[in-house]
């Protein structure tokens, strides 16, 4: 061996390529130029949507799918999908029940030592991430990014069906729910399905009878203050929402942006199955009685059943109303 030459370690043993500024050895001179990237802290690849930028293309690729949705890594087991490899290795650990760090004080069990090290804050107190705006405190460095978007009013995650634009990507994975009309809560007493959990929580307030918002005009109670609001418009009678293209008036904001969809054209709500679109999600949910064939209007006088109440009706005033003059 050359005196010259340094002797070969376990980090360059088998490979030509070695790091000046940390002596790491590498198999390419491709693979030495992205290391270096480490130490003078280069970014070329930048995202074209956030401007976030990165060492890797490959990290930009990872990246972008935060933005489009894309989650091409399955579990075998279950089914649930995600954006990196990472983090499928990760969650099939939840499978195989490998936990190896658990905690001294309580002894729950994690994964990564992360989870291990980020849960101690729960018995410490510790939050060490502060915003510099407002001097709001985080246990994750996650949620300051996330709550830093409050200040900046970024909004990263966009939907491809309509254009609306959200902070967080669980909003948006949320707001798809409109468009694909999955609703995934059930309530266990009446099976009325919600496209969210916290609608079903407070669906089940009509089981419980739990009404503790009342009227001081009426005195009619509600279970939600927004059951409230929205019934104290029937006592002011202002219709404060106007259509500018037909002048028609609304009490509520929401009531106007639904009617522009008649101008616009805009049909939002579209069925997976054929294809068809609709301008309300009431629209899309009767349609899909067509694909399952539920008809849950059943007459009380022939037991016949309908899929919508209006053919219901039409079918009472002409075949049972004179049943029911008698």
């Amino acid at each position: 061996m050359d005196p010259a030459q340094p002797l070969p370690t376990p980090r360059t043993k088998g490979k030509t390529f070695s790091c000046d500024e940390c002596g790491k050895g590498l198999t390419t001179s491709r693979s030495l130029k992205q290391h270096k990237r480490i130490h003078t802290g280069e970014r070329p690849f930048e995202c074209g949507i956030c401007g976030k930028a990165f060492a890797l293309s490959g990290s930009l690729q990872s990246h972008m799918r935060i933005h489009t949705g894309e989650k091409p890594y399955s579990c075998e087991q279950c089914e649930k999908t995600f954006t990196q490899l990472s983090s499928l290795k990760t969650h099939v650990k939840i499978h195989i029940g490998e936990r190896p760090f658990s905690c001294e004080q309580c002894e729950k069990t994690f994964t990564l030592s992360s989870y291990l090290k980020e849960h101690l804050r729960v018995h410490t107190g510790e939050r060490p991430y502060s915003c510099e705006q407002c001097d709001k405190t985080f246990t994750h460095s996650s949620s300051l990014k996330t709550h830093m978007r409050l200040h900046s009013g970024e909004k990263p995650f966009e939907c491809g069906l309509c254009g609306h634009v959200f902070t967080q990507s669980k909003y948006l994975q949320s707001h798809m729910r409109i468009h694909t009309g999955e609703r995934p809560y059930s309530c266990e007493q009446c099976e009325k399905t919600f496209s969210h959990s916290s609608t079903l929580k407070n669906h089940m307030k009509i089981h419980t009878e739990e009404k503790e918002y009342s009227c001081d005009e009426c005195g009619k109670s509600f279970s939600h203050t927004s059951g409230l609001w929205y019934h104290k418009r029937v006592h002011d009678g202002l219709k404060r929402y106007e259509c500018e293209q037909c002048g028609k008036r609304f009490s509520l904001s929401q009531d106007r942006e639904r009617h522009m969809r008649i101008h616009t054209g805009e049909r939002p709500y579209r069925c997976e199955q054929c294809g068809k679109t609709f301008t309300y999600s009431s629209g899309l949910k009767t349609h899909m009685r067509v694909h399952t064939g539920e008809k849950p209007y059943r007459c009380d006088q022939c037991e016949k059943t309908f899929s919508q109440s209006s053919n219901l009706k039409g079918h009472m005033k002409k075949f049972h109303t004179e049943e029911k003059q008698l």
